[in-house]
């Protein structure tokens, strides 16, 4: 199977965005700061992703209509179809999720599994918060989590958090 690599200037930081033939199997955000170029030819499937990734942090897409191929287990493939549920704007607690995944005792197991999310963004796992309301756990780090729920928040204040 073919994969394909590209990569974004985003407020973030540098996405990289991979693909097979059939989906976009990961988007993440690099630390890195070492310039990119997308030498080679994207892809038509790429292309739509990076379209729909410089839309939303434009502010004017709140929904991704892509193929999607995250490689996981068929728990986290569940915890990940669940993080999709969450609409734009809005966030959900690790408890919330759990419940409704249908086992409160998995929330460490539902934690884990948002952890492990390679499509960063496109599958909002960011938008999953403590049960009292404070910013917990994102593998790109807090600052971008913090970010990406004031960059989707209705009401435009100096910070959320």
């Amino acid at each position: 199977m073919n994969t394909h690599t590209a990569h974004i200037k985003t407020p973030l930081g540098i996405a990289k965005v991979v693909s097979d033939d059939q989906g976009i199997l990961e988007i993440s955000v690099l630390d890195d700061t070492t310039p990119f170029s997308n030498a080679e030819k994207i892809p038509e499937i790429l292309q739509k992703c990076i379209t729909q990734l410089q839309e939303y942090f434009e502010g004017t897409r709140t929904t991704f209509d892509l193929p999607l191929t995250p490689k996981g287990t068929p728990f986290q493939q569940k915890v990940w179809n669940e993080l999709n549920q969450i609409p734009y704007g809005k966030t959900r607690s690790y408890l919330e999720q759990s419940k409704r995944l249908g086992d409160v005792k998995a929330i460490r197991a539902v934690a884990s599994a948002n952890g492990k999310n390679p499509l960063s963004i496109v599958i909002p796992c960011h938008r999953v918060i403590g049960s009292d309301g404070s910013l917990t756990g994102y593998a790109s780090g807090l600052w971008r989590k913090k970010w990406l729920l004031e960059h989707e928040s209705p009401v435009k204040q100096q910070s959320l958090f």
